[in-house]
């Protein structure tokens, strides 16, 4: 009979705060991950209470009732999203330090571009926004070079295809358009890495700045690069109502 308090082992991993659902699953598949001294694979469950967890040298000690953080930040270009680098390159643990719990980015940012990165500790949190079936929309402003052409916006629009296969469509709008540039508004409802730089390459377009201005119903605003706020009871309760209304429309 199995053990009822047994837990799949990524969300174990998230609830520790050491890194989300996603890139638990991505440490267990690269061996990184023991239970008891055994390597585990995807899919094992393990006991938190009872069992020894460990994560590339780290032993899982769980804290119960441990405050959990929400927290909206600016990352400015320069920093990459990852919490230690063996590069010795800035990261954005540096810029939440002050914050006493172990925190983890929710998704990425790549270390050229700038803008709106959620953190948490919450593995749950993080897997309902980053999670690729949930198709958490995201808003970004993009300056490209040399100025757009009708082709290339109807092109990124309607998809790109990158990596072997084509992007989903996108939501494009013009901001404004110069003689040498153009800025775009893009919003995503998925997550490839650098994908926007990819499907601007695909077209001949340079990417000169990207930022990320809004995470489903929550925007950046004002918050200047570097700095961070917690999320409010308003803004988490919209990012639930916003996700049950997208597990709505898939099951539909």
């Amino acid at each position: 009979m199995e053990n009822k308090d047994k837990i799949r082992i990524q969300k174990i991993i998230a609830d520790a705060g050491l890194a989300s659902r996603r890139k638990a699953e991505e440490l267990i598949e690269r061996g990184a991950v023991t239970v008891n001294g055994q390597r585990a694979k995807l899919g094992d469950k393990a006991d938190p209470n009872k069992d020894r967890i460990v994560v590339a040298g780290r032993e899982i000690r769980l804290q119960k009732d441990a405050k959990k953080y929400y927290i909206l930040l600016h990352k400015p270009r320069g920093f990459i999203t990852t919490m230690k680098d063996e590069a010795d390159r800035k990261c954005v643990a540096e810029l939440v330090d002050e914050i006493p719990a172990r925190l983890f980015p929710v998704g990425r940012l790549d270390k050229d571009s700038e803008g709106m990165l959620f953190m948490t500790n919450d593995g749950d949190f993080a897997n309902m926004i980053s999670h690729p079936s949930t198709h958490f929309a995201k808003t970004y402003r993009v300056t490209v070079h040399p100025r757009i052409t009708e082709e290339q916006l109807t092109a990124l629009t309607t998809g790109v295809v990158i990596d072997g296969r084509p992007s989903m469509p996108a939501s494009v709008r013009v901001i404004t358009t110069e003689k040498e540039r153009t800025v775009l508004e893009i919003v995503l409802e998925e997550g490839r890495n650098r994908q926007i730089r990819k499907m601007c390459e695909a077209l001949g377009l340079e990417v000169a700045r990207l930022k990320r201005t809004a995470i489903g119903p929550v925007k950046l605003g004002m918050l200047q690069p570097g700095q961070w706020r917690e999320l409010t009871p308003d803004e988490m309760r919209s990012i639930r109502n916003y996700h049950n209304k997208l597990l709505s429309r898939h099951q539909s």
